[in-house]
């Protein structure tokens, strides 16, 4: 899952709960109770121009899916609308139940409850649950969501790992029946068959992407401009740049929907706010009703919560995201070059930027954090060899920059004469950060060149090959509670978030086969080992560099009841938010 704030996923049910809150400094004690309110409109504020996706085949961060789940969509399953631990566990939704495997987990099935209904008032069918989950296999038109069911379903793969069912919109009769034999309905029960044993397979049906969608109202790639609801809210007014406003749907029906309450009369989404006015809106509590989007930035946080008075209205808590700079190994082709680029790089700097370790997190020394329990293991070499030094180590890179002169000419010169890109978001935040690391670089004898990217378009741009830099910021947290939703996401060809374009590293075909072996063990402990395997081989290969175990620092008016984190998406619990 990866991550909107400045800068996709769950963490391990209780150990990870209870790490968070042992982290927690602040937090809104108003309970759900009695005193909860219905009526009103909640505002969430952010500089994003837009949602990076609102079509459910292509959400895939994790405060997007938490929205999008808790008011414009149903999924088959839900996690419990609940702080703390209880919130990591599975409760039906627009199933009976959160599936039924057989055949050792390779065959998942779900029956649809009575009463469901899209927003016109039809009936939400097995069919429109098949053809919804469909659309995630046209990865030409609907890309940057989930990848699990090309990954998982029971469909021949072509060599490069993409499906040979295309999808729906281009599919023959030949290539729909690869899919029918995958994914059938009878009545309203929907059968999953997989290319193997998935023991945890029903928490991807928590994801938007495995959700109906109305074939005759499918409108491609503008779906995601007007999704259709079957959540308690529907569009009115979706217009980028502007605003997103949700207004109560008629046609949902509460008694088929035994897990939402949905309070506000209205929501609404302010997009394009300059994120200092965002945080005086915070500080100054001048409109009660509004919740930042985005988190604090960072200069602002320490004062925020050291503040009795706006601590009360604010949640820092550890994250479940790893933060990186992905490496292009396409273009920064040798280990050499990349090395040189992860011991050049100042480290310091940006936890000082964002609030020091207190307040912004600590280096991690891979992409599992240690959230995610026995997945997680620390690593040797990158930040616990000898040479790293937290302000970067000038002299060590330049020994390397000489070793990638001869082993890769053309990333050598991009290092040293025309520039290595790095791609950002385009906030002041991360142009915050631009003089430190050019400082840094500079020292160690290298160039480099910034790609600042409007927000709300970040995760699409960069993940379009064509386009992505030399390097990128990013971040990451586990699908769920296990390491086969990090390492292969972020390091597997059509993983789904694969920045590191690493396919074609001579180190690559190795590093696959710990991670196949590690998809095909079933048993926990054993998984773990290897999981520990793979995640030391990506850090040997320095696929990524600047690791951060981050923390989270979100704020709140004082007119907004029942403020919580909920763990599973690293976000506030929106289901039991309320106006005063």
């Amino acid at each position: 899952m990866s991550v909107t704030r400045k800068g996709r996923r769950v963490i391990a049910g209780v150990a990870a709960s209870t790490l968070l809150a042992g982290t927690m400094m602040a937090v809104s004690t108003t309970a759900v109770s009695a005193a909860s309110k219905s009526g009103g409109t909640l505002i969430f504020v952010t500089q994003q121009q837009q949602l990076d996706h609102i079509d459910p085949t292509r959400v895939y961060t994790g405060r997007d899916i938490a929205f999008l789940n808790t008011y414009l969509f149903r999924t088959l399953v839900a996690y419990k609308y609940s702080a703390g631990a209880a919130g990591y566990t599975l409760t039906p939704d627009l199933a009976t139940n959160t599936g039924v495997p057989s055949n050792k987990a390779k065959t998942w099935t779900w029956t649809l409850r009575p009463g469901v209904t899209w927003q016109d008032g039809s009936k939400i069918t097995c069919a429109d649950l098949k053809y919804g989950i469909s659309r995630e296999f046209a990865q030409d038109v609907l890309p940057d969501g989930p990848t699990y069911g090309i990954q998982y379903f029971a469909i021949p793969q072509n060599s490069d790992g993409s499906s040979k069912y295309p999808g729906p919109y281009k599919a023959t009769p030949a290539q729909a029946k690869l899919y029918d034999k995958a994914v059938s309905c009878k009545g309203q029960t929907i059968t999953i068959r997989l290319n193997k044993s998935v023991a945890d397979f029903n928490f991807f049906a928590t994801y938007p992407a495995m959700s109906p969608v109305k074939k005759s109202k499918d409108t491609g790639e503008k779906y995601d401009l007007a999704p259709l609801s079957t959540g308690p809210y529907k569009i009115q007014q979706y217009k980028i740049g502007d605003s997103l406003t949700l207004v109560r749907n008629p046609k949902w029906n509460r008694k088929s929907d035994k897990i939402r309450t949905p309070y506000p009369d209205s929501i609404e989404v302010r997009f394009g706010i300059q994120p200092d006015v965002i945080d005086q809106m915070m500080k100054t509590d001048s409109i009660p009703n509004a919740v930042s989007f985005d988190g604090l930035l960072p200069q602002d946080v320490p004062a925020y919560f050291q503040n009795p008075s706006t601590a009360r209205r604010g949640l820092l808590v550890l994250d479940p995201y790893t933060r990186y700079m992905a490496v292009n190994a396409a273009s920064m082709n040798c280990l050499a070059a990349r090395k040189a680029l992860f011991f050049a790089w100042n480290t310091q700097a940006i936890i000082d930027a964002n609030g020091g370790t207190k307040y912004y997190g600590v280096p991690g020394d891979n992409a599992i954090k240690p959230n995610l329990g026995p997945d997680y293991a620390p690593t040797t070499g990158n930040i616990h060899d000898p040479n790293w030094k937290a302000t970067g180590n000038p002299a060590y890179v330049k020994t390397l920059l000489e070793q990638a002169k001869t082993q890769c000419p053309s990333a050598y010169n991009k290092l040293t004469n025309t520039g290595v890109s790095i791609d950002l978001p385009n906030t002041p935040t991360y142009k915050a950060w631009t003089p430190s690391i050019s400082a840094a670089m500079k020292a160690a004898g290298i160039v480099v060149t910034y790609n600042f990217i409007p927000s709300g378009q970040y995760y699409s741009t960069i993940m379009n090959t064509s386009k992505q830099g030399d390097m990128s910021r990013s971040g990451w947290g586990a699908d769920w509670a296990n390491a086969s939703t990090v390492i292969p996401p972020l390091f597997v060809k059509n993983g789904g978030f694969d920045l590191s374009q690493n396919w074609n590293d001579p180190a690559y075909p190795a590093f696959v086969k710990i991670v196949n072996q590690a998809m095909g063990e079933t048993n926990r402990a054993k998984q773990s080992v290897l999981w520990h395997k793979a995640a030391q081989y990506a850090m040997d290969q320095y696929w990524i560099l600047g690791v951060m175990f981050s923390k989270a620092a979100d704020a709140f008016g004082s007119g907004v009841g029942g403020v919580k984190w909920w763990g599973p998406q690293g976000t506030f619990l929106f289901p039991t938010m309320y106006l005063k």
